[in-house]
């Protein structure tokens, strides 16, 4: 079913096509959070407001934008609000923290080897990227938004977007290329 059927649907009070745009697009909303909350009861109550408020404002959305951009704007503002509101600032992309945790050795390389499931493993190492990189990197590979859709989520200038895209490629090319060198010293 496309977003728009989707949107008819659910406005003509179809409580089913809710319930599938919740699983269409609940892991774009798990992942906006979860990017800027480290609380696991949090981010589920934070995950339910934002298909509360996306229900609320349906009747407004204009498919002027992607409604995987519109959904994931009000996640990553409705989360930013609360973050404001209750001064819990618990931001997962502090820049300082890079240079101390990116490169720590999280697991050995024969475990990586073990579990052989190379998705996994890169997913890991995605993982390692501070949260502000790692963030532009899913909305730009995994969930394959454009430039101004992720400038509209984000609210960062495109030339920051870019540069975040840049540096996260960078980074996780250099974190594999140093796994890649120890695997060979074995």
């Amino acid at each position: 079913m496309d977003d728009q059927s989707l949107v008819r649907n659910i406005l003509n009070g179809n409580t089913q096509a809710f319930s599938f745009l919740i699983r269409k697009y609940e892991k774009l909303v798990f992942h906006m959070i979860n990017k800027l909350v480290d609380n696991d009861q949090i981010i589920e109550e934070l995950a339910q407001d934002v298909f509360m408020k996306v229900h609320e404002k349906l009747p407004g959305f204009r498919f002027e934008s992607k409604l995987s951009t519109w959904i994931g704007t009000i996640a990553y503002r409705h989360t930013i609000n609360h973050l404001r509101k209750n001064k819990k600032m618990v931001f997962k992309e502090i820049e300082e923290d890079m240079e101390e945790n990116y490169f720590k050795d999280e697991y050995t390389p024969a475990q990586s080897i073990e579990s052989k499931d190379v998705s996994h493993f890169i997913k890991e190492h995605i993982n390692l990227l501070p949260a502000h990189y790692r963030n532009i990197l899913y909305l730009y590979h995994i969930e394959e938004m454009s430039y101004p859709e992720i400038v509209e989520v984000t609210q960062l200038p495109v030339g920051t977007v870019k540069n975040y895209l840049f540096r996260a490629r960078k980074l996780l090319k250099d974190q594999l290329s140093n796994f890649m060198l120890k695997e060979e010293l074995l």
